[in-house]
């Protein structure tokens, strides 16, 4: 129980009292709680956003740190304390109390802080003395201010100063608030410079389509859209194949474009989704067709042309998928020892090809077999993602092996491939959010090491935490 004298106390305080009260917070108690340990915090470190940031903020906040006897430290999302920096002496106060790598500072961990109360508020905060609720903090004062992603617009980490002195000088506010401000700035350059990618990948294909349409982010911001497109911001974060609702009022299915999303009001995407465009139909005007495949996971494989949806068989997904590996074509020798091996033949390679050229069109050519027109991939876009680095944008898209049911031995071994990089990369420096996702796959939802690394950077009230402990413990015992 949380009790404090009746004085006169500032409200974001009060404020941070009430949800430690209700989180049951002890006022006795010694330090805050370890979480991880060196192996995973070397992973959370790899993973975090602000990584390539941290020379920066070093440099900007090293001078009030190093010259007065101050403690920085910068954390997650979830308060856990990834790098500090500070003289020995700060340090070696800091880290009696877990004020150190790998230990939790959130509100329902210590009460209020610093870190944590920021974190809760959404806004830079300061706490003096006795405004902690722990009575082992009431030395030290500090000050923190939260970082926003601008692409998902969530708190991803926090920068702190703290100091044991009984109040700090009101400059230490503004410069932790100005940090966390350089470090968004940063995100959101980086931000921009991966939408133009997107935009000059995309939108050449998407100019002639009619009817109101949107370009958005997998985290629902609105990239572009159609003359008659509604305008705003933001939507809702889209499901593959799901509806979302229009800043007007509409709902409107969602198809995959790789990384993005092609949102089209329902009542007009009925019209054309239903049934696969014909050879030889007109075009929209553009850079010429787009073809959008969805190869990923157990659903049915299906694509997207012109911004019409279509399904496939798996023979013909399985021819697809190669055209779309081997931009410069293969030959018919080439194509029927990858879909049959060395039982196969161009013969029975070249009834599928007519078949798929009756559906689809002159998109699909000869001499050699290849794709005449732009190609977005889900499981080439989780390839390019793994390459850059994007872990967690590449486990969002990863919903699942690469044509699963597909026997083809140039497949089975793509898909093998890309299996084995997502897992490895998952585990190395996913995260504890891009380990959750992936955990959601039908690969993840049996993979021991990886529900044990949740365990390890999950806090203890985290109800992700306890399913995975769940489903660890169920597949030990052999349930699963």
């Amino acid at each position: 129980m949380v009790v404090h004298d009746p004085v006169a106390v500032r409200p974001p305080i009060s404020e941070s009292w009430r949800r430690s009260r209700d989180a049951g917070v002890d006022v006795a108690i010694a330090a805050a709680p370890l979480v991880y340990d060196r192996d995973v915090l070397a992973d959370a470190r790899a993973a975090h956003p602000l990584r390539p940031h941290l020379p920066m903020l070093e440099v900007l906040l090293r001078r009030v740190a190093d010259e007065t006897e101050h403690l920085m430290a910068i954390t997650d999302a979830d308060g856990h304390v990834l790098w500090t920096q500070g003289p020995p002496a700060a340090r070696r106060a800091a880290e009696a109390i877990g004020l150190t790598e790998g230990f939790r500072w959130a509100e329902d961990a210590v009460g209020t802080n610093g870190i944590g109360t920021a974190i809760a508020a959404g806004r830079p905060e300061y706490v003096y003395a006795a405004e902690h609720v722990a009575h082992i903090l009431h030395r030290w004062s500090c000050a923190g201010a939260p970082i926003i992603d601008p692409d998902s617009a969530r708190v991803v980490g926090c920068i702190d100063v703290s100091a044991t002195v009984t109040a700090l000088h009101p400059a230490t506010v503004a410069l932790v608030a100005a940090a966390a401000r350089l470090a968004e700035a940063r995100l959101e350059n980086e931000m921009l410079v991966r939408d133009e990618r997107l935009r000059e990948r995309l939108l050449p294909h998407l100019r002639g389509l009619g009817g109101a349409w949107l370009l958005v982010t997998a985290t629902g911001r609105i990239l572009a859209a159609g003359a008659d497109g509604p305008r705003g911001r933001r939507v809702a974060a889209p499901e593959p194949g799901g509806t979302v609702a229009l800043p007007d009022g509409r709902v409107a299915v969602a198809e995959p474009l790789g990384e993005a999303f092609l949102l089209r009001a329902a009542g007009r995407v009925g019209a054309t989704a239903v049934s696969g465009p014909r050879a030889g139909e007109a075009r929209p005007a553009g850079d010429g067709p787009l073809l959008t495949l969805s190869f990923l996971g157990d659903g049915q494989p299906h694509g997207l042309l012109d911004g019409r949806r279509f399904g496939l068989t798996l023979r013909h997904a399985e021819i697809l998928a190669l055209l779309a590996l081997h931009p410069r074509g293969l030959s018919g020798d080439r194509l029927s020892l990858c879909l049959y091996g060395d039982d196969g033949s161009p013969a029975t390679v070249r009834p599928e090809i007519h078949r798929l050229r009756q559906q689809l069109g002159d998109i699909v050519r000869a001499r050699p077999y290849r794709l005449g027109c732009a190609v977005e991939a889900d499981f080439l876009t989780v390839r390019r993602l793994l390459d850059d680095g994007d872990v967690a944008g590449a486990v969002r898209l990863y919903g699942g092996e690469l044509l699963p049911r597909s026997d083809a031995p140039a497949i089975r071994m793509e898909r093998d491939e890309l299996a084995v990089r997502v897992r490895r990369q998952v585990l190395d420096r996913g995260g504890a959010d891009a380990l959750w996702v992936y955990a959601q796959t039908e690969p993840g939802r049996t993979d021991l090491e990886a529900l044990e690394r949740l365990r390890a950077v999950l806090p203890a009230g985290d109800p992700r935490r306890a399913a995975a402990a769940s489903r660890s413990d169920r597949l030990r015992g052999g349930e699963l």
